[in-house]
């Protein structure tokens, strides 16, 4: 007995090792987004998914299941035009959950049949919804689903109210409304349109709302909920998080814009052909939507090499934490910008707005952004080797993948089968953040009982 007793402890132990472990919430978190994407595949791969009444390549309705759970906006297939009407709603459910969070869905689940949150779940809605006491988690999840469903019923009024003035009869304007306000507000970049909406590019009614929409959902959770206190005078001052946010993303929206606007303002392809009201509103569109939506009103394909450099950092950058958008977030960004500012002071320590950033959070920040350098060069090498396109193509569609912007200059479609599981890797990785990530695939924490005698290279 004690030889199979013991191969069945070994086994469960090995076990256990391959399954996700409960007690750490990044991990689910992981595990949660992998399940939602491949039953996303499963139901996209249907008959029913598609226009044409066929079943969809395995390959193609990953790469779109794993783009709208990451709300991304990358397509290999039109999607107007090859779902079906059920398959467009299976593409809003999966930006929806996307967008919410795997983990926040749970726990609103959870709190429907138990109408309470145990400790396990709270801990999982922490790591997603990025709140600080476990007993705030509850009150947190239920104003993150009822701001986003505001937002969106707000953003759907407005769209479907132009797209009846544009002529689109009563039920199609709505169902145009509802998907491009869930689309937006999640910064996923999905559009109904063949060349999304370029044919909107000077069109105020629809462009507006959607950048309102793009802005609120990216901008972050964390930040919508201090600000609007603030706005009904229960807030006298805004934590150190929404100061570095709010001034991070508005500096590099209105810098963003103005670079593309200057850059394009004469190229025939993009904004040449426009008046001056429409370039600055073409413009200031793609200004925002780099951060991370992925809706187009130009041709992408025609930017300058110098245009397309400036989205690939906006698009690396992102937009803010515990919010809908990608990137490395531009609390990481500026995070970086601080402690480079007081090293070449020569301070010993950083203070940032009568606050002193605590150096683990600068090793964090530090490693996100390594990573996420890391991540992109060696997709971009890998894509440069498969495929015959050029540097500034490869970079652009690596970047956009990582930052789940979803922006593409015409080659997606063209992609290897290898090159578009490296884009679907990408789009995951970039969704869930490399410090998640690498999280959730630790087995265990290690921790340090010495340390060593200190010794320093040379830098630089």
């Amino acid at each position: 007995m004690t030889a199979p007793v013991s191969a069945w402890r070994s086994a469960k132990e090995a076990l256990r090792r391959l399954l996700p472990n409960s007690r750490k919430p990044p991990q689910m978190v992981v595990w949660g987004f992998a399940g939602v994407t491949a039953l996303g595949t499963l139901l996209l791969s249907l008959p029913i998914s598609s226009a044409n009444g066929q079943p969809t390549e395995v390959l193609t309705a990953l790469f779109t299941a794993t783009s709208a759970v990451c709300v991304t906006g990358h397509i290999v297939v039109d999607t107007g035009s090859h779902w079906s009407a059920f398959g467009e709603v299976v593409l809003l459910g999966l930006i929806q959950i996307g967008g919410f969070g795997i983990m926040t869905f749970a726990s609103l689940i959870g709190m429907l049949v138990a109408r309470t949150l145990g400790l396990r779940m709270q801990r999982t809605a922490q790591s997603e919804t990025k709140s600080l006491e476990f007993g705030e988690v509850r009150r947190v999840v239920v104003r993150i689903i009822l701001l986003a469903l505001v937002i969106e019923l707000v953003v759907t009024i407005a769209l479907a109210t132009r797209f009846i003035g544009l002529g689109y009869e009563w039920g199609r304007a709505i169902y145009l409304g509802v998907f491009h306000a869930i689309s937006s507000f999640n910064n996923a970049g999905f559009a109904l349109w063949s060349d999304n909406l370029m044919p909107f590019v000077t069109d105020a009614g629809v462009l507006v709302p959607i950048m309102t929409a793009v802005v609120l959902g990216g901008i972050g959770f964390p930040v919508l909920f201090q600000v609007g206190r603030w706005l009904r005078g229960r807030l006298g001052r805004w934590s150190l998080h929404v100061k570095i946010t709010l001034l991070t993303y508005g500096s590099l929206l209105v810098a963003g814009s103005i670079a593309v606007t200057m850059l394009e303002w004469r190229n025939p392809a993009t904004l040449g052909p426009l008046s001056v009201g429409d370039k600055l509103l073409a413009g200031l569109f793609h200004g925002i939507t780099p951060r991370t939506a992925g809706f187009n009103a130009l041709d992408v394909g025609e930017f300058n090499s110098a245009t397309l450099l400036v989205n690939d950092i906006l698009m690396f950058i992102g937009g803010g934490s515990a919010g809908t958008a990608g990137g490395i977030k531009v609390t990481t960004f500026a995070l970086l910008a601080f402690v480079i500012i007081a090293e070449i002071r020569g301070e010993p320590t950083v203070h940032v707005m009568g606050r002193r950033l605590p150096s683990a959070l600068q090793r964090q920040a530090l490693t996100v952004a390594l990573l996420g350098v890391g991540v992109v060069m060696a997709a971009t090498a890998a894509l440069l080797v498969l495929t015959p396109f050029t540097l500034d193509q490869v970079l652009f569609e690596s970047v956009s993948a990582f930052g789940t912007v979803g922006l593409s200059t015409g080659i997606t479609a063209d992609l290897p089968p290898a090159g578009q599981l490296i884009i679907v890797l990408l789009m995951f990785i970039g969704r869930l953040g490399p410090i998640t990530l690498a999280s959730a695939l630790a087995l265990r924490e290690r921790a340090r009982r010495y340390e060593l005698p200190e010794e320093r290279p040379i830098v630089g």
